[in-house]
């Protein structure tokens, strides 16, 4: 690893030595399939229907894979999902759904009596999140759009409806940020609701950022170049711009929740700019917004984060990739 990156890891206390498992998510009702992937499947005591198998397995080529019915998850990102406390009947938003992993995990939990809305900027990556809805068989309460997730205005209404429950001031903003839908599923849409409960139930804002807490990431730069990672991962101007955005997604996230509504800003980086201090900030301008603690979390293998209630899993403490995750309730 270059020198830079080394004195990175080491500001922020990550062992670069350091031996991580990987995951697996089976879809529910499906039984043990350790025949089928050629390996042993160990349980994940403290997050169910997770489990760790050996770096050397090869899923992707296995049946189940193909059959969908596994998914290929870090444990620390499934633990992001558990936080919000998705319950059926609900809706929901991915407010920067790809690559998709969380937004299938999101589906299988509000099974076909809630909605699911997945918002990504990048069409294509967005493209492979409704090819992974439809291999998971998950695709009938969800939709998808292609949108800027900083200033997206769309309430879970269906679509074409949406529009005219807004003000002239705020069509007049949305304007330029139209979302372009790419995938409707048949029962993702709502009506009948009453102006007061406009907004979802729960958002989950996994944000961009350096993602340096994810080992995988940087292996990455095995084949990128280790002379590309300063400019990618480590450049200053980047890690501001990157922040800002954090801070831009948060905010049209929380201003897209209802009232009594809960949100989880997420992050696989292990800086503190990228979590703490973006937390931070927009807590200093939201009073209506307050940090719950993650009941779920009891037993979790994480470490508490600089602000009380936030959470940090990081490969030596978790043997998980870096995540940092904070709940939010609005008041």
């Amino acid at each position: 690893l270059p020198t830079a990156f080394l004195d990175f890891l080491s500001n922020n206390g990550v062992d670069p030595s350091v031996y991580l498992p990987r995951y697996i998510r089976l879809k529910p009702g499906i039984p043990e399939i350790e025949s089928e992937i050629g390996c042993k499947l160990e349980p994940v005591l403290w997050l169910p229907g997770f489990f760790s198998i050996p770096q050397q397995a090869q899923i992707a080529s296995s049946e189940a894979y193909r059959k969908g019915k596994i998914y290929g998850m870090d444990a620390a990102s499934g633990a992001a999902v558990v936080a919000l406390d998705i319950s059926p009947g609900e809706h929901v938003l991915d407010l920067c759904a790809a690559p998709g992993a969380k937004l299938c995990m999101l589906a299988d939990l509000l099974g076909r009596s809630g909605t699911l809305t997945g918002i990504d900027i990048a069409k294509h990556r967005l493209a492979a999140c409704r090819t992974m809805l439809q291999k998971y068989g998950l695709e009938d309460c969800c939709r998808l759009l292609v949108a800027d997730g900083t200033s997206v205005f769309l309430l879970p209404l269906k679509y074409g409806e949406w529009t005219s429950r807004r003000t002239r001031k705020e069509r007049r903003d949305a304007r330029k940020a139209e979302p372009e839908l790419i995938f409707y599923g048949k029962c993702s849409g709502i009506v009948g609701l009453r102006k007061a409960s406009l907004g979802y139930d729960k958002v989950l804002v996994d944000a961009e950022c350096t993602h340096d807490g994810s080992i995988k990431h940087i292996c990455k730069f095995e084949q990128w170049g280790w002379d590309t990672l300063e400019r990618r991962l480590l450049d200053v101007e980047r890690i501001n711009s990157i922040t800002h955005l954090q801070l831009q997604l948060l905010r049209n996230g929380f201003r897209l929740l209802k009232t009594g509504g809960t949100l989880v800003y997420s992050t696989c980086s292990l800086t503190t700019a990228q979590n703490e201090d973006v937390l931070e900030q927009f807590l200093s301008k939201n009073p209506d917004a307050e940090l719950q603690e993650i009941e779920s979390a009891k037993h979790w293998p994480c470490k508490s984060g600089h602000i009380q209630f936030t959470l940090r899993f990081d490969p030596l403490t978790s043997k998980t990739s870096g995540l940092f995750i904070a709940r939010i309730v609005k008041l």
